[in-house]
């Protein structure tokens, strides 16, 4: 064999494993992640069911294949509310730690609960929210490897359908001093971007989070700003407390919240595996990724 052909067969080889190497997040296991957790075999992760205990205990093998440091407790923070018809119903919260530089944390959440099964048909739902919840682990897994200026608490929240009950028992009891958590960075329905954008809500209260934000992209995806003004966006179009970063707000702890606008398949039986583009699910996770980046990077 001649030079030449030892070289191109060396670079054949080690190509591939360059651009691996140089990649956020393993592209596959997110789309196989997201596969799982909105199965047909999960019933759509309603709070207290025995398919919900199923997806948490899968949440809490990832943490740990991943590394996450658990609290002392280990990685599950159980709590109770009481229902609308004032029957106590027990959750839980799954959170772990990625050790920064600094004393202060950021919080990154996606809820990892749903609506369940209704008159009989199963509600998957992949984008709400099998997919924040797939992407936690996609973004662990990049901090892992690059280590952040703060501390990171990857938190996967439970009954988010039932009121924001998890998050509002996070802020109320966190697992670490409340005054030391500087952003909360909220993921919901991070998969559907048909439109090319993914919305970045929070920046009329927190305008210091913009600067870290303004121009990324990924791959035809833009990021954009929106749904929080009051003036311009009335209801269900302001999505300031809409999913867990809700209390976070309220306990005046900054907050971006990244989602995609609703479709028709919002809270219907057809928030289906089969309707996500995986590339461009995949390039709004390495968009979120950038962003946690900035932010992580340019707080003090």
């Amino acid at each position: 064999m001649n030079l030449l052909c030892k070289f191109l067969l060396l670079l054949f080889l080690v190509f591939p494993l360059t651009l691996k190497a140089q990649s956020l997040f393993d592209e596959k296991e997110l789309i196989a992640n997201l596969r799982f957790l909105s199965s047909d075999s999960l019933k759509g992760r309603q709070t207290g069911t025995p398919e919900n205990a199923i997806a948490r205990n899968f949440v809490v093998e990832k943490f740990k294949e991943l590394k996450l440091t658990p609290f002392a407790s280990g990685y599950e923070l159980p709590f109770e509310f009481e229902n609308r018809n004032g029957t106590k119903i027990k959750g839980v919260n799954v959170a772990g730690l990625i050790k920064g530089k600094k004393d202060s944390y950021i919080v990154i959440s996606a809820h990892y609960d749903h609506v369940g099964v209704r008159s009989e048909k199963i509600y998957n739902g992949t984008d709400d929210n099998a997919s924040g919840t797939s992407a936690l682990f996609a973004i662990a897994e990049y901090f892992g490897k690059h280590k952040p200026e703060h501390n990171i608490l990857i938190v996967a929240f439970d009954a988010e359908e039932m009121g924001l009950r998890g998050a509002s028992a996070f802020v109320a009891s966190p697992p670490v001093p409340v005054e030391k958590i500087v952003a909360n960075l909220n993921m919901d329905m991070v998969a559907r971007a048909d439109k090319g954008e993914l919305v970045a809500c929070g920046t009329f209260f927190y305008p210091q989070l913009k600067p870290h934000l303004e121009g990324l992209t990924s791959e035809k995806i833009k990021l954009v700003f929106g749904h929080d003004d009051p003036e311009k966006y009335k209801g269900q179009d302001n999505w300031t407390f809409s999913s867990d970063h809700g209390p976070f707000h309220r306990a005046k702890i900054p907050f971006i919240y990244f989602g995609v606008e609703d479709h028709k398949d919002y809270h219907q039986p057809t928030d289906d595996f089969e309707l996500v583009n995986p590339e461009v699910y995949q390039a709004c996770v390495k968009l979120i990724i950038q962003a946690a980046g900035k932010i992580d990077k340019g707080l003090k």
